[in-house]
């Protein structure tokens, strides 16, 4: 019996109504036949999102600006993640570059709240509710990652399992780049247990062919010591023996050949005279004649004995940091820096006092974002506890002169974002000082502003689609990264007219909340000059037409956007549903999916009689 024959007799069952018949219809109808199945345990902020809408809404008083006009914008939004990311599906589809996420382990010891409830180890719905709530904000965090983006989520070996196939299913499991491995806890020499003092971090990218890992930085450039006088511009190098021992299918025949000495000698792999087994040369004979003529080969003779060298130069990027093309970054990351107790203590140093529980030490994100990201990245973080992705993010802009900028999500539970989350990084941007008496300078040339979530009727009157441009103004200033209110064309206006945004750097953004007075803000527009500079204009519409032909004249000039109805498109991708889909309805659907079904599998039973009369089988 398919799907749709039993749907079928749902429908017939008894002391059911339509609305509870639907909703086993529904439940028949998402069952999956292959994947990773749990129960979904509904969340009552989804119930909220059902009627609502979230908006983004700006603290002013918490905004931290920089004097330089040039410095980043760093947002932390105060909030449920699942709202902040809702909105965040308007402001920034596909424009993240990198998230990072720290999500809570599930390990039982009161990490995981569901519902306003610690989720304990007895709790019989654990994995469900865990899978459930990750689920929903990976799905949307997909959609903001951009087409060459990644995403790294920490995690242990609580949900490590389930959650790689969550990612395999929601990123594809051919965009899986690595699972990294890094010590967190040091190891102990007592007891009999064994001790797990390692964590993870899985690692997707949306698209895994448009992803372009950096190359690793130079751990210790002191050892590029040596210089061609005849090929300065080549840089120093270091040098590497051509040679190497090779065991089982490592070792190529290939490989393993004479190479000519200068004073005529044959030199085989090893420094040996005669061929041997397993010593392979690095290089194909192809190679080596190219190193000889192009100087990039060494011949040294000691003792009597010759031995080949090639020279490894240190190459140097664009902003002149240092890097080699040859050492790539490695799943395994040992670094003394990166453990819990470093991250404790760094929190320690800008506090005084232990104000958060196992922060992520800053030499594992800045580990991340040297990998992933790029000098004009946007990076997110939705689970930012004490905003250790921020500090890093601005930190490695002033190592290298970058203008990433980063999104810092989190909750307030026991005042975290307020005096954890913000109150480190206001104090990372204007300096601190240790509990040693150490002066820390302030990273000033960064700027941060504070949000938190609101909310707004789904239902589509003119009153709240009015209600929600409005609202929506703070989001469209961190959309289009303008945030500095001018006159417009020289004149001040009503503010609840419109509003005009420039940050004098080529972001120009004016939202219209009164369509009768889009006439007289074209002529002013069309009265001066035009420098080239296109403005983002956003109008109240009760439909979709932005009033084009009202902008006809200056239609070089404009970008046009119709609100609220952008909002709603933006958020129908990520809103639950509002109400169950008609029972008809939902039975036409598995009637036309039984009926597809039903015809591949015809049009592979007729492949396989194709296939019977070609080998010579009956007809």
């Amino acid at each position: 019996m398919n799907k749709y024959e039993l749907a079928k007799k749902i429908t017939q069952l008894d002391g059911l109504t339509n609305e509870e018949k639907a909703s086993l219809v529904e439940l028949l109808r998402s069952q999956k036949k292959y994947g990773l199945v749990w129960e979904d345990k509904p969340e009552e902020i989804e119930t909220r999102l059902v009627d609502e809408l979230p908006v983004l809404t700006e603290v002013p008083e918490r905004a931290i600006v920089s004097d330089s006009a040039d410095a980043p914008n760093h947002i932390l939004i105060e909030g449920d993640n699942l709202e902040a990311l809702t909105a965040l599906a308007y402001t920034h589809e596909g424009k993240i570059d990198v998230i990072y996420i720290d999500p809570p382990y599930n390990t039982g010891n009161k990490d995981f709240v569901y519902n306003d409830s610690f989720v304990d180890r007895e709790d019989g719905y654990r994995h469900s509710k865990w899978l459930s709530f990750m689920n929903k904000r990976l799905q949307i965090a997909k959609s903001l990652l951009s087409s060459g983006g990644v995403i790294f989520i920490s995690i242990d070996d609580n949900e490590q399992a389930p959650l790689k196939l969550l990612c395999d299913e929601i990123f594809g499991s051919n965009n899986f780049i690595t699972n990294l491995l890094w010590q967190s806890t040091p190891g102990s020499n007592t007891g009999k247990a064994i001790k797990t003092v390692t964590e993870y971090v899985l690692m997707y990218a949306k698209q895994k062919e448009k992803l372009n890992i950096n190359s690793k930085p130079v751990d210790d450039i002191k050892k590029y010591k040596f210089k061609d006088e005849h090929l300065e511009f080549r840089g120093p190098y270091v040098t590497n023996k051509l040679d190497r021992r090779m065991t089982g299918s490592h070792y190529s025949e290939a490989l393993n050949y004479p190479i000519d000495m200068p004073d005529g000698t044959l030199l085989y792999p090893g420094c040996l005279t005669e061929k041997q087994d397993h010593w392979n040369w690095r290089w194909s004979r192809q190679k080596v004649e190219w190193g000889v003529a192009n100087d990039f080969i060494l011949f040294e003779k000691k003792k009597g004995k010759w031995a080949i060298y090639f020279k490894q130069y240190l190459k140097v990027d664009n902003n002149d940091i240092a890097i080699e093309r040859s050492l790539p970054y490695q799943n395994l990351v040992l670094e003394d820096a990166m453990n819990a107790a470093r991250g404790t203590r760094e929190v320690m140093d800008i506090f005084s006092e232990k104000k958060f529980d196992y922060p992520k030490p800053l030499a594992l994100i800045s580990f991340i974002l040297n990998m992933a990201s790029k000098q004009n990245s946007t990076i997110l973080d939705f689970f930012a506890g004490s905003g250790t992705t921020l500090h890093a993010t601005m930190q490695l802009n002033a190592e290298d002169g970058g203008h990433r900028k980063c999104i810092l999500v989190t909750n307030n539970e026991n005042n975290i974002c307020e005096e954890v989350t913000y109150e480190r990084n206001k104090r990372v941007i204007q300096g601190y000082t240790t509990p040693k008496g150490e002066e820390v300078e302030g990273l000033h040339n960064n700027n941060l502003r504070y949000y938190r979530t609101n909310f707004l009727s789904r239902d589509k009157s003119v009153k709240n689609m009015r209600q929600l441009v409005r609202l929506a103004t703070d989001m469209l200033c961190i959309k289009n990264d303008v945030y500095t209110e001018a006159e417009f064309c020289g004149k001040k206006i009503n503010p609840n007219i419109a509003r005009y945004f420039d940050n004098g750097q080529g972001n120009r953004m004016l939202v219209i909340y009164e369509e009768r007075a889009i006439q007289l803000l074209v002529q002013l527009m069309a009265q001066t000059e035009d420098d080239g500079i296109k403005t983002m204009v956003y109008v109240f519409s009760p439909g979709a037409d932005p009033y084009t032909d009202d902008f006809e004249d200056i239609a070089e000039r404009v970008k046009l956007c119709a609100l609220p109805s952008a909002i709603y498109e933006a958020y129908k991708r990520v809103l639950p549903k509002r109400k169950p889909k008609f029972l008809d309805e939902a039975l036409q659907e598995m009637k036309a999916q039984a009926e597809a079904e039903a015809n591949i599998q015809q049009t592979l039973d007729f492949g396989e009689n194709d296939n019977m009369n070609e080998e010579g089988g009956e007809a």
